[in-house]
């Protein structure tokens, strides 16, 4: 359903509760029957012991692409990677840098490569654009925004077929800069959705993106510029992809001022009301960049955490100038119904062709609610309900376990659902049901307001759900 509220005006109303020092938590939290990550601190009342949030690391994998051909090479860079039906699509910049003559080799272009798995990528000659007299190649744009275009499947309902993919890039012809909108039927053939840039407030010289939100409705931006000489984020919206509101700075929860390059900023399928981004940070001092992550509820907040999510010391070749980004991207994969994959690049400038990796994340398993061997409590805000069941993603240690028990609005244990009653839980589930001695569903508390109150012990609990 679309919401009338823009991003700014949540902003403000934020803002407004902050200055007056009263909580707009007050009330109890609606979680209806979505599911919710322990991301941030959004639903937590309390935590006693040795509980804490939990930073957690994607797996690496292997190597799925190399930049090995002449129209690319060891600069190419801006990866994007969506599934669209059965197949996987990705887009990325074809460059090449010349180290002694410090001077590009080719000029840029924007390649394509299709997967049926998300591991095994082709390149497919399509025999749109020449380069060194062929156009047996994979270039699917060429000229204008070839320096970090960026596409995405539209699931507007409302999106003429001849714009089923939308794309998003940099140009400055004539002294026109800016980002410039794309449309496409088919993914491969694109055109320009207007001779003018779009969007004008910006830096632009990253990898820009936007893409479509369901839950408001509109398409949300996501962009480059300086904020006093730091290199920052810009968001906007708009209605149909070409009139877009006045971009405004992201806020970040507190968090130190860095350099932000690309920012990777998506909707989490598994939950649309969240947005997870996964910034790289640049680090002057040796021209280090390194991937990190946060979150937000309202796309404009964004609780960033400071360790990186993928290191230097991730296999291989990531400690040079500018090796080390996020693609843009998180897809799960054919048969596996447990992880989400990312892509990270490596090798840049180094090499003759630079490399992308593949990652891999537990289902919602970015941040958990943690515990060490000692133990310790999570204790939520008030929240109400709609379903019959808690469901929680989870994963225990070597005598680890995870309680939960209901609270009453007066703090009391709910009947039948106190700590006693609550079945131990231990393994590695992706939906677990929590069920008590005499109780395996929660309906007769539904509606009413109650609090969960976790008692962890090697343990991590990544998201909940209340569901039929």
């Amino acid at each position: 359903m679309k919401t009338s509220i823009p991003i700014l005006a949540v902003s403000l109303l934020s803002l407004t509760f902050l200055s007056l020092n009263v909580s707009p938590a007050a009330d109890p939290v609606d979680v209806g029957s979505r599911l919710e990550l322990f991301v941030d601190d959004y639903l937590i009342e309390s935590k006693t012991g040795d509980v804490d949030l939990k930073l957690h690391k994607p797996t690496p994998g292997e190597v799925v692409l190399v930049t090995d051909k002449p129209w690319e090479g060891n600069t190419s860079a801006y990866y994007t990677v969506f599934q669209d039906g059965d197949i996987y699509r990705m887009y990325y910049r074809g460059s090449h840098f010349d180290e002694k003559t410090r001077k590009a080799t080719h000029r840029e272009v924007t390649c394509y490569a299709e997967s049926r798995d998300g591991i095994h990528w082709e390149k497919p000659e399509l025999g749109l654009f020449e380069f060194g007299g062929s156009k047996a190649n994979n270039i699917v744009l060429d000229g204008l925004g070839t320096h970090c275009f960026v596409a995405f499947r539209d699931n507007n309902p409302d999106a003429p077929f001849a714009a089923r993919y939308k794309g998003i890039s940099r140009g400055r012809p004539n002294g026109k800069k800016g980002l410039y909108v794309f449309q496409s039927p088919d993914a491969i053939h694109w055109s320009l959705i207007k001779n003018e840039p779009v969007i004008t407030d910006g830096a632009f010289d990253s990898q820009n993106l936007a893409f479509w939100n369901p839950v408001t409705g509109q398409y949300v931006d996501y962009h480059r510029y300086f904020a006093d000489g730091v290199r920052a984020i810009l968001t906007c919206t708009s209605d149909d992809f070409v009139h877009w509101t006045n971009p405004v700075p992201l806020q970040y929860d507190g968090a130190p001022k860095q350099h932000l390059y690309t920012n990777a900023i998506r909707i989490y399928p598994r939950a649309p009301h969240l947005f997870i981004g996964f910034p790289t940070r640049f680090l002057p001092s040796g021209e280090r960049v390194e991937p990190i992550f946060m979150s937000s509820r309202d796309g404009l907040t964004f609780h960033r955490w400071n360790e990186p999510v993928i290191p230097q010391s991730a296999p291989k070749d990531r400690s040079g100038n500018r090796s080390n980004y996020m693609a843009n991207g998180l897809v799960r994969l054919p048969g596996n119904g447990r992880e989400y994959a990312v892509y990270a690049t490596e090798a840049y400038y180094t090499g003759p062709d630079s490399r992308l990796r593949r990652f891999t994340y537990r289902i919602d398993g970015f941040v958990s609610a943690h515990a060490d061997g000692e133990g310790g409590d999570l204790v939520t805000k008030p929240v109400t309900f709609d379903g019959n069941k808690l469901v929680i993603n989870f994963a225990t240690g070597e005598g680890g376990s995870v309680q939960v028990e209901l609270l009453n609005a007066d703090g009391t244990p709910a009947a039948g659902y106190d700590l006693a009653s609550a079945t131990s839980l231990s393994g590695d589930e992706i939906e677990q049901t929590v069920t008590w001695k005499e109780k395996d569903n929660v309906s007769e508390l539904k509606g009413k307001p109650v609090q969960l109150r976790f008692h962890l012990k090697n343990a991590d609990v990544y998201s909940i759900r209340f569901r039929d």
